[in-house]
């Protein structure tokens, strides 16, 4: 047995902090020269942020039908509406619509909603006890009530979960890429210019270099080596921000990782379907 292991065995080297993963020869030379030539995501000029969290999705997350009937009821409805994408709708180089929108009901839009957007507030009374029953409803982060006396939880019954401000929303309008929380057999990842929003299933980068960020985080080389380095473990194919954020990735105008035909060829097997 001894034999066996001194003549199968590998030396893998680590970092403290590294994703821990049993590495072949190719892998390891692999894993060397794209952190050799690559930048983690974290010291990239770029932000990740995570989707609309609503806390009741029936209410929040609505039909063009819906949508068309409370924008005719009240056309000042549409200012709060925005079309909505979820994670599965997230393709690699494209999305599909499914004609689903949110009501942006951001943090202190409460003190508006009733006298200024008549229509969404109706429509949102429907669901009041229900919205209510949610827990950033009831109880503060310290999980006490609020000592303020206007709410008893986080925020208002009325607005979305996890307090988003309008500085929030507005990322939505800016150039970005946007990618599935689940990741499939495929990078999903996709630039948008058209100000859709995402929900909790979905997350998006803003910052520069977007395009050319979008072309390496869909080649098979970084592909291969998110999914088989930096994944880290928990739920299979699910992307952690933290983790996303140590892929190394060349800044533009760098050199860029160089590998042999073995690689290349090692590479290309491991990311079929």
């Amino acid at each position: 047995m001894s034999d066996y292991v001194r003549q199968n065995s590998v030396e893998i080297k680590y970092e403290h902090g590294d994703s821990w993963a049993i590495l072949n020869p190719i892998e390891q030379s692999k894993k060397e020269k794209i952190e050799k030539y690559g930048t983690p995501l974290k010291d990239w000029d770029i932000q990740i942020n995570y989707g609309v969290k609503t806390g009741l999705n029936e209410a929040f997350i609505i039909d063009e039908e819906t949508r068309d009937k409370l924008v005719k009821a009240d056309p000042k409805s549409a200012e709060l509406i925005r079309p909505i994408l979820r994670g599965k709708d997230i393709k690699r180089d494209g999305y599909e619509f499914k004609d689903l929108y949110v009501i942006l009901a951001y943090f202190g839009s409460h003190k508006i909603i009733p006298t200024q957007y008549p229509a969404i507030y109706e429509h949102l009374k429907g669901f009041e006890k229900k919205l209510k029953q949610r827990g950033q409803c009831r109880y503060t982060s310290s999980g006490k009530p609020n000592s303020n006396g206007e709410y008893p939880g986080q925020h208002h019954w009325l607005e979305l979960d996890n307090n988003p401000r309008q500085t929030y929303m507005d990322d939505f309008n800016r150039q970005k890429i946007m990618f599935s929380r689940i990741s499939g057999n495929e990078p999903c990842f996709a630039l948008d210019n058209d100000g859709y929003m995402t929900n909790d299933t979905g997350y998006i980068i803003t910052g520069n270099n977007l395009e050319y960020l979008l072309e390496q985080l869909t080649s098979d080389v970084i592909w291969f080596a998110f999914r088989r380095f930096y994944m880290g473990g928990g739920i299979e194919k699910e992307f952690k921000v933290n983790n996303l954020a140590s892929l190394p990735i060349p800044l533009p105008n760098t050199h860029p990782i160089e590998l042999t035909d073995e690689e290349i060829n090692f590479i290309s097997s491991s990311v079929k379907p």
